[in-house]
């Protein structure tokens, strides 16, 4: 025995030193990655881009109009700048770090500048000669790639060129953007046509034309699309509309980073101290999970060149208690195998095969979400839904893969075979049978609970409608922060001076947030910005929603929802029986609706984050029902559900409940705590989203558990599946456990 036990502490140790090793790496990853303007501060904003000319906009001309844009922002000097393509007409841009907001704004606003220059620099043509939109990829006399020039203007060009062919340096430079003050084709001639340079090309001419053109060198099928794209950039004439925008200081973003990350440790501390008092010496094996899980995502996130934001922290925090579950099955699963008097080793090997099935729908549904979140959701949504996807990788590598490798090491010792207490806080002896209060006569209390809930918020949505943020309303919100003392009466005064219809003033110590109708322009923006400096000495945070963002917003929300209603009752109807679907969508539905009436009385503002909260609850729920609908698929054992009596589904329904009870009240707990500390210490940026998910996830434990095995034997009793068979891995067609 101390042989063994000398061996048990020793690879305990070596897992603590190489725990301790990846550890010391965090900060340096830490600090290496790409932070969102939201933790450093920055400027975003969102514009609609439409041919001045009245023509149709193109795929060609919005990637064009990106390529001038990607051209304007290198002068900007910005380190990592975010530009996205949205849909087929807009371009969102993220600027983190940037200092002078309004410089960013002005380049990125004006139209490109195309000339056409000598080998002096003087000014031949401007891209007035050039059809919009008419430069084109095409191929020389050689088949090699070249640029196709289409001309509008034949006199002037063959005039230009005419001129040019005779002087003794006879080259025609493309310039996007010259500036006369540091641009010169003497100094740029050998870094012509690279991103380091505003020369995009210079070819010799040897001959007048009055016709189209080709630029022809030794490009490469990339370098010439490229030179198209910018060229066009600088003939098109597009224009840019600013359909949002949002500041945050730089102090903003430092408290915000701040405060996340101190939330972040108390929850995952508090986790790790629930593991162990549940689950004893296993508990530390999720404890060296947890620290191993949490360096692997940011490893993955640095890795594919993510930028993390405050959504993408808060998905971290809340996917290490949704990670949690993978080991929380596992335990239970052994556990119940001791109970039956099996060994730890068997335990272990049973219960490892029976919750890995589980384990893997359940991430699966909260995978399928997560995509969907990922597909339709815009800037913090596709945040968070990417975070949540490099999570529930991660999850299948960390939480499953190495507890599971830890846990067998430590078995195999066998130093643990008569120490299941220390080991796993499981019954040294089997559990002798006792009679249990059937929890399927609770569930009506909760449906009962859950009604009311819904009349009351439907009263309120009825009389006083949501809190909508200006995301889903239009208009501009402005945050300030200030060490002088504000007042209503006082900052209500200075919105009628600069001529503004406010709609709310919330004050919190020394911040207030002000919400208005207007939604401001770029040089009312910086009016209303410099008023509250210099009468605050306030940093300023204004965001500026339109109504075209507002539409697209609640629409792509709605279809997000569906589409992954949809997706859910295809994937569980595939893995199990269509009412299982059908029930589960339907506690879906009673989770969003619980959030949102919540969201009514409560008053809490509903901004885009909340429809990320809804998707997460969607996701997270769903992992919940699964393992309880697993359950009564095993504990149906294939029998036919039509020769059931009333009192065997019922019987089936709650051996079925009382076997993942523990295990969806220990899941909850672990995923909860991180959010209650992320309301509590957390950043106030994320706070509506995080008492929303707070809310779901109290209302998924409770559908999952009660409300969805009630649906369940509403539906088996009906006669639901006459022929078919209930899936099941075993042939017996006896139903176990129903006499419990």
């Amino acid at each position: 025995m101390k042989k063994k036990k000398k061996q048990m502490i020793g690879k305990l140790l070596w897992i603590f030193i190489i725990t301790a090793l990846i550890s010391t790496f965090f900060n340096p990853l830490f600090q290496d990655l790409k932070f969102g303007l939201d933790l450093q501060g920055g400027f975003e904003i969102l514009y609609q881009v439409s041919p001045i000319d009245g023509s149709k906009m193109t795929k060609e001309k919005l990637n064009a109009t990106y390529k001038s844009m990607v051209k304007r922002i290198d002068s900007l000097g910005v380190s990592e700048p975010e530009i996205v393509l949205e849909g087929n007409d807009k371009i969102r841009v993220k600027l983190a770090g940037v200092t002078n907001q309004e410089e960013a704004r002005s380049k990125l606003s004006t139209v490109a500048n195309l000339t056409f220059r000598d080998s002096n620099d003087n000014l031949l043509m401007t891209s007035d000669v050039l059809k919009a939109g008419g430069a084109k990829v095409s191929q020389d006399q050689s088949g090699k790639p070249a640029v196709a020039l289409s001309i509008r203007d034949k006199d002037t060009f063959y005039k230009v060129t005419n001129k040019v062919k005779d002087m003794s340096n006879n080259t025609i430079v493309i310039w996007l953007d010259f500036d006369e003050s540091k641009d010169s084709y003497s100094s740029e001639s050998s870094s012509c046509g690279t991103s380091d340079s505003n020369c995009l090309s210079a070819a010799r001419v040897s001959q007048a034309f009055a016709s189209d053109v080709i630029i022809q060198g030794d490009f490469t099928e990339e370098e010439v699309q490229n030179l198209v794209d910018l060229i066009n950039s600088g003939s098109l004439p597009t224009k840019l509309t600013e359909l949002s925008s949002k500041t945050v200081g730089a102090s903003f973003g430092d408290a915000t980073l701040e405060k996340t990350l101190i939330a972040g440790i108390v929850g995952v501390a508090l986790i790790i101290i629930l593991l162990l008092a549940l689950y004893h010496f296993c508990g530390i094996l999720s404890a060296v999970s947890i620290i191993l899980y949490t360096f692997f995502v940011f490893a993955t996130f640095w890795l594919v060149g993510g930028v993390l934001t405050l959504p993408g922290i808060a998905a971290l925090i809340l996917g290490i208690g949704m990670a949690i579950d993978a080991n929380v099955l596992l335990y239970e699963r052994v556990k119940e195998e001791l109970k039956k008097g099996r060994s730890l080793p068997t335990a272990f090997k049973m219960g490892s095969k029976s919750s890995f099935k589980t384990i893997v729908d359940s991430n699966l549904t909260t995978l399928l979400v997560a995509i969907i979140m990922f597909i339709f959701g815009e800037s913090s949504v596709k945040g968070f839904a990417t975070m949540l996807i490099i999570n529930i990788a991660v999850t299948m590598v960390t939480m499953v893969a190495i507890t599971r490798t830890l846990m067998k090491t430590f078995i195999n010792n066998g130093y643990f075979d008569d120490k299941l207490g220390l080991f796993l806080n499981a019954k040294e002896k089997k559990e002798t049978k006792e009679k249990k209060a059937p929890l399927l006569n609770y569930s009506k209390y909760f449906a009962i609970f859950s009604s009311i809930v819904f009349l009351v918020g439907v009263v309120f949505i009825t009389t006083k409608g949501l809190a909508l943020g200006i995301d889903y309303q239009a208009g501009s919100d402005i945050s300030l922060v200030t060490e002088k003392k504000l007042s209503k009466k006082e900052l209500t005064k200075d919105i009628k001076e600069l001529s503004l219809n406010k709609v709310e003033i919330e004050i919190r110590d020394k911040e207030a947030d002000i919400r208005i109708k207007d939604v401001l322009k770029k040089d009312k923006v910086q009016e209303v910005k410099k008023h509250f400096e210099d009468k605050y000495e306030a940093n300023v945070d204004i965001g500026v929603v339109s109504n075209v963002v507002k539409q697209e917003l609640i629409k792509n929300a709605i279809f997000a929802i569906c589409v992954s209603l949809v997706g859910i009752i295809i994937y569980i109807s595939l893995r199990f029986h269509i009412s299982f679907g059908i029930c589960s969508v339907l506690c879906l539905l009673h989770d969003v609706l619980l959030m949102i009436a919540f969201m009514a009385i409560s008053r809490v503002e509903v901004d885009s984050m909340f429809i990320a909260a809804i998707l997460a609850i969607i996701g997270y729920s769903i992992n919940n029902t699964i393992v309880i609908f697993d359950r009564i698929r095993e504990n149906l054992n294939g029998k036919n559900i039509s020769k059931l009596t009333n009192k065997e589904i019922e019987d089936v329904a709650n051996i079925s409940m009382r076997q993942t009870s523990l295990r969806s009240i220990y899941t909850s707990l672990t995923t909860i705590i991180p959010v209650v500390a992320l309301i509590v210490l957390g950043s106030r940026e994320v706070l509506s989203f995080n008492l929303a998910m707070t809310i779901g996830l109290i209302a998924g434990t409770y559908s999952s558990l009660f409300i969805a095995p009630l649906l369940w034997t509403k539906f088996a009793k009906m006669g639901y599946s006459k022929k078919k068979k209930v899936y099941s891995e075993k042939t017996e067609k006896t139903i176990t456990g129903i006499n419990d």
